[in-house]
């Protein structure tokens, strides 16, 4: 924001980040990815000040933790320094934070080494971590320590004058308000309050691109890279990148150069292997403002970002996942790569959008709900193999999260579907002539829709059967009886899998005939109107 926006001498964004963390956060495997990136990346105005007092829960971190991490700051690229007498050696402190401040080609790490529970008889011990002291142990900290044990909740006079003298809020916000002011009367056409407001620019869901059955089969993730290339000119906001996956994920700006050490100008970001840190550095992005972040991967490798996923979720940060490679169709990787279960992971996730797009229309809605969703981040799981455009797609149609693509005269039964599934059983629908069929993109936005609309697309009485190349578990919500893969995936070309997990359009009439024949003289539970009866 700063190499954007800040022009002569008058600087919009000018501030420092701090990071206060413990043993724990140096032990998680996300410091070392986050820590190495912003080493490389030479983030000058980050600091970390790391509280080393040598306790885990499990007690003195001699039993799992013996690195010298200063050493392995230094190894990558931070300016270093330790404070030895953390408790008492406040000016040392201070001082270590303003050498860090003066270091702005590399981020700093200051290791001040402590003892946890100072002045109590526990100190220095793993049950100061996490047990309260007690009573008696506090009274005898506050005599330790000079303080009245008889006085509670108790903010000594000289601390209140201190933050009286030292805390210049106003100060500070007239002093930043002035240069605001002076520089919207020499930049007048500057986004940054909009930016900064989280509005979006005016017209930007405007004129979007059209797609017809005319069009070649193409894979969702090239629509994606398209879609996201098209936003991008009309929202400057977008900033982001990929795991080292841009040549097959397509989330590259292709107007933009790459973000690095003396370019924070650009928008493009190599992430590097690093798909926690990545989703995770996102959630800062979207939680500073200013920025909607992206980040991408293959979908199986939600797993490695899948703590940061949740964040997104729980903190309500509406972060882009441009996640690709969706089934088991992309063959030959095998199961390591196969997502069989994420599907459902994504969805048992609250506050999280799933969308799983048949075609480019559903991808371009993907992204329209994905940018408006401020509050709410969105997961998307698109294609590496080749889809057609379906008939009876339209954006406006997948903005509902789910619709019938495909319709008879008085159907028989439903096919409901995903991703490139739904293209198969609308084979199948034309095949046989009495089904209709439902794409359900997105679970989370079609049970936000009217009951009324909901059971117009599964009316009652009509047996439903719902076809995935995931797992099944969960579509009893929208489906007496389902065909998935309960199993991880196999290594083979795309059209043996199919063959081999029964997900051809003749597989699919087969088991819907099935299904037909076994609810003959069944009564059929509805699916769409079922009370919580807890």
């Amino acid at each position: 924001m700063a190499a954007k926006y800040n022009k002569d001498g008058l600087n919009l964004v000018d501030h420092f980040t701090y990071v206060f963390c413990g043993d724990g956060c140096l032990q998680e495997g996300i410091s070392g990815e986050a820590s190495s990136l912003a080493g490389h990346l030479g983030l000058g105005k980050l600091i970390i000040i790391y509280d080393d007092n040598s306790i885990t829960i499990d007690g003195d971190t001699e039993l799992s933790f013996s690195e010298d991490v200063c050493k392995r700051y230094e190894a990558y690229g931070w300016h270093v320094q330790h404070v030895a007498k953390g408790n008492t050696d406040l000016e040392a402190i201070d001082k270590a934070i303003q050498s860090a401040k003066s270091v702005t080609d590399k981020p700093s790490f200051i290791k001040v080494t402590t003892i946890i529970g100072y002045g109590s008889t526990k100190q220095g011990t793993e049950s100061v971590h996490g047990s309260p002291l007690g009573d008696e142990e506090i009274v005898k900290l506050k005599k330790s320590l000079g303080f009245d044990p008889e006085q509670k909740f108790f903010v000594p006079e000289e601390v209140r004058k201190l933050y009286d003298r030292t805390v210049k809020g106003k100060e500070y916000e007239d002093a930043w308000n002035k240069i605001h002011d002076q520089y919207l009367s020499k930049y007048p056409d500057t986004d940054f309050d909009r930016r900064n407001s989280g509005k979006l620019p005016e017209n930007w869901d405007k004129d979007l691109p059209k797609y017809s059955t005319s069009d070649a089969p193409v894979a969702t993730r090239v629509t994606s890279g398209k879609i996201l290339n098209f936003f991008a000119k009309r929202i400057p906001d977008l900033f982001g990148g990929s795991a080292d996956l841009n040549p097959s994920c397509f989330t590259y700006l292709n107007d933009e150069k790459d973000f690095l050490k003396g370019h924070y100008d650009q928008r493009n970001v190599r992430f590097g292997v690093r798909e926690h840190a990545m989703s995770a550095i996102c959630n800062g992005l979207c939680a500073y403002g200013g920025i909607i972040p992206f980040c991408s991967t293959f979908l199986n490798f939600i797993g490695y970002a899948y703590g940061a996923v949740i964040l997104s979720a729980l903190s309500r940060e509406g972060v882009l996942f441009v996640f690709t490679h969706d089934s088991v169709f992309l063959a030959e990787d095998g199961p390591t790569h196969q997502p069989i279960e994420k599907y459902m992971l994504c969805r048992a996730t609250p506050n999280l959008n799933f969308w799983r797009p048949a075609d480019s229309n559903e991808t371009l809605a993907c992204y329209v709900h994905a940018i408006k969703s401020r509050k709410t981040p969105t997961v998307m799981a698109l294609t590496r193999q080749n889809v057609p455009l379906l008939a009876g797609s339209s954006v406006e149609k997948a903005l509902q999260g789910g619709y019938v693509v495909h319709s008879v005269d008085n159907p028989k039964l439903i096919l409901v579907s995903t991703g490139s599934e739904v293209n198969v059983c609308v084979k199948a629908a034309e095949k046989n002539g009495s089904f209709n069929v439902v794409s359900l993109p997105c679970w989370e936005l079609f049970g936000e829709q009217p009951l009324e609309y909901r059971q117009s697309v599964f009316p009652e009485g009509i047996p439903v059967l719902s076809v995935e190349a995931g797992a099944t578990l969960g579509w009893e919500r929208y489906a007496h009886a389902s065909h998935g893969i309960d199993q991880f995936g196999v290594s083979a070309n795309g059209s043996d899998i199919a063959k081999y997990f029964e997900l051809l359009p003749e597989n699919i009439e087969s088991k819907a005939l099935k299904v037909l024949e076994f609810f003959k003289d069944r009564k059929l539970i509805s699916l769409v109107d079922r009370p919580n009866l807890l």
